[in-house]
């Protein structure tokens, strides 16, 4: 995914179960003077989530895509490291779900993401 090397995402543990990311800290993803910008927040969860969905593609599948993704942020971050901790909640063969904890340096839940990936397969 080209798109979390512009956001300096790193890949820390990747399984079925469980993938780990990690967006370290940079001044120019701040928002406006209030910490990181939400869409950084959200760049982090799609990125993992995108990752646990493919760990948990069916056989047969090619690969998935967002389809839905809603995002409850419950705290702001002002400095610091975000990991995002991404688990299945449902490994189907058309839609596999996923929730995202993204968490501060000090391990506070910043902001709970649940998303829906589509199931691609090859045409024909």
């Amino acid at each position: 995914m080209p798109f979390t090397g512009t956001l300096g995402i790193q890949l820390i543990d990747a399984t079925p179960d469980l993938v780990h990311c990690r967006l370290p800290w940079r001044d120019e993803l701040e928002g406006a003077g209030v910490g990181l910008h939400g869409g950084a927040t959200m760049g982090l969860a799609d990125a993992g989530g995108g990752i646990c969905a493919f760990l948990n593609l069916p056989e047969g599948a090619t690969g998935t895509t967002t389809i839905e993704s809603k995002t409850n942020f419950l705290r702001a971050v002002r400095a610091g490291d975000i990991d995002a901790i991404s688990r299945p909640l449902h490994r189907g063969r058309s839609v596999i779900v996923v929730e995202t904890d993204v968490l501060d340096a000090e391990s506070r839940l910043v902001a709970r993401v649940t998303q829906s990936q589509i199931v691609l397969r090859a045409a024909g």
